[in-house]
């Protein structure tokens, strides 16, 4: 998701009560699998339309601002073609890794899936390592299992490249260099990194379903790759994000207001997408258990999502605009954070980038100033924004598209997984939290 959404909003400030299909919407997600699940699976595609369709025609018949609702349609065309191509391309290569599930395999795995991140994107390296994540597990998997891999691969691994998660590449649509992420953010990626090996270290110590089975003799320590051609595609599509209008010239792209936005690229995301799956090893499709069910859930959750959230975004954006004196770097890590839980990180990245520039008399539409507010002593915003957006994605399932995307594929093969609350209460809070509050401690207090 792109920023093209915040910057076209009007400074009218919306009535609040328009957050109300947001807010019923967001509030079904989490408990509608809990106390109703049978209805919510039949039903949750129309109750996911209906809610954006509602603000969506709000906006188009009553406010009359076409122009928003166009952009946040291309927003979401532009998100959803990407996750569904990555999650095609991924799906044709079925990885297997043969090893015994023990504490120090898990952890290599999670640490080489977070740095992999960061070249192939979180959604990429999420659905390309989840099923051999679970197979290496396949005896003694657990919920927790599955949230450690959100935690690792689906949101914090992707720090350290604009490639690795949708907010940093957004930083760098908008003129900050591709290796500042690496050079600023090694530190509070490596504090974090250590401690959720840590954590996940008692965890699977606790975790003694294997204690009194010998299996060790049925593992051949082996990695199996089948279907590598996609490899190809995967790297075609990844490629093809940097097809961009507002950063290559002479790309097509359509004008809305001044805007580009782009098509091209979402054309040959599903050209590629079209392909690789109609050339794909039959055989690693049929292992993975392949179908489009994870994607058509992401897709029609995230359709409601984009549309419903106009109002909370204008609501957010009215409320920065009115700040008398500059936050401070260490409000702004918590506030792009927490947002970025329920917003959506990459919107929310942009919205708070623009907010600490205007603080200081600088527009996020001038390449010149981001440079200039890089080489200052703010740059510190910049740091706490980039962290907060990427870290607070894990919060919740909603945080990060590939949260809900792993969450359907791991439910897929049978894993119980957490609902919307017992994910933040049993895992985000006691887990996640001290681990956002120490990198807090240690670099934005």
């Amino acid at each position: 998701m792109s920023a093209n959404i915040l910057l076209s909003i009007t400074h009218q400030t919306p009535a609040t009560w328009l957050i109300l299909p947001f807010v019923s919407l967001l509030l079904l997600i989490a408990i509608g699998p809990l106390f109703f699940a049978h209805f919510w699976h039949k039903y949750y595609k129309a109750i996911s339309v209906i809610f954006g369709a509602l603000v969506g025609g709000y906006y188009l018949i009553v406010k009359q601002q076409p122009i928003i609702v166009a952009e946040t349609f291309a927003e979401y065309t532009s998100f959803i073609c990407l996750l569904f191509s990555l999650y095609v391309a991924a799906g044709g290569i079925f990885v297997f890794a043969d090893f015994e599930s023990k504490a120090k395999i898990n952890i290599v795995f999670l640490l080489i899936g977070a740095i992999l991140t960061n070249f192939i994107g979180t959604t990429g390296a999420s659905v390309l390592l989840i099923r051999p994540f679970m197979r290496v597990n396949r005896y003694r998997l657990k919920p927790y299992h599955i949230v450690f891999f959100i935690f690792f691969v689906s949101n914090l691994g992707g720090l350290l490249t604009p490639i690795g998660d949708p907010p940093l590449f957004m930083g760098f649509l908008k003129g900050v260099p591709f290796f500042w992420t690496l050079q600023h953010l090694i530190s509070p990626w490596l504090v974090a990194m250590f401690l959720l090996c840590v954590i996940f270290y008692f965890f699977e110590k606790s975790n003694s379903q294997l204690d009194d089975i010998d299996v060790s003799s049925n593992y051949t320590q082996k990695i199996i790759i089948n279907g590598k051609q996609n490899f190809i595609w995967l790297a075609l599509i990844i490629g093809s994000v940097f097809i961009d209008p507002n950063v290559i010239d002479g790309i097509p792209f359509i004008d809305m207001h001044g805007k580009k936005v782009s098509f091209i690229r979402e054309i040959l995301q599903l050209a590629i997408a079209f392909i690789a799956y109609k050339k794909a090893n039959k055989h690693a499709l049929q292992s993975n258990g392949f179908d489009f069910e994870p994607i058509k859930e992401v897709a029609f959750l995230f359709f409601g999502i984009f549309l419903s959230m106009i109002p909370a975004l204008q609501l957010l954006e009215s409320a920065g605009s009115s700040i008398a004196e500059p936050l401070s770097h260490s409000v702004l890590y918590w506030a792009s954070g927490l947002f970025s839980s329920v917003l959506d990180n990459a919107p929310t990245y942009v919205n708070f980038l623009a907010l600490s520039l205007s603080m200081f008399g600088l527009s996020v539409n001038n390449i010149n100033d981001i440079h200039a507010f890089i080489a200052s002593n703010n740059v510190i915003y910049l740091e706490a924004i980039s962290v907060g957006s990427v870290f607070f994605g894990a919060l919740t399932y909603i945080g990060n598209g590939p949260n809900f995307m792993v969450k359907a594929i791991a439910e897929q093969q049978g894993v119980k997984m957490p609902s919307f609350f017992q994910y933040i209460a049993k895992y985000s809070i006691p887990i996640l939290l001290p681990v956002l509050l120490v990198v807090w401690l240690l670099f934005f207090m």
